[in-house]
């Protein structure tokens, strides 16, 4: 997760690397479904990894209650979002793998707080 500056202030190396990262993924990405092989995507040498497994790691992400979600349905409805990448540095926009959410009061914050 990257966090950003809503006035468009300088955001950093962090926010270029992981847009880099990202580009390149899209790419090679685009470049499977054109029936490439990864052989030809790959600068030499590549890694070996030899007695390998799947595995899970933890991301960051939300949890929360939505309201207006396009595919969960519903008025504040419990869900947890997919990988959070970006977060606005004062915490009312969050930008998952899927879409963009507008962010409300955080969770242990009553009305009466506002």
């Amino acid at each position: 997760m990257v966090t950003f500056n809503l006035l468009g202030r300088e955001h950093g190396e962090r926010l270029s690397y992981e847009l880099a990262k990202l580009s390149s993924l899209v790419s090679d990405m685009e470049a499977v479904q054109r029936g490439i092989h990864p052989r030809h995507l790959c600068e030499a040498p590549v890694p070996v990894l030899d007695n390998w497994i799947l595995a899970q790691r933890g991301t960051p992400c939300l949890a929360g209650l939505s309201s207006g979600h396009p595919t969960l349905v519903g008025e504040t409805r419990p869900i947890t979002t997919s990988d959070l990448w970006l977060l606005s540095e004062d915490r009312t926009w969050a930008r998952t793998f899927s879409r963009w959410y507008q962010l409300g009061r955080p969770a242990g914050h009553n009305r009466s707080d506002s």
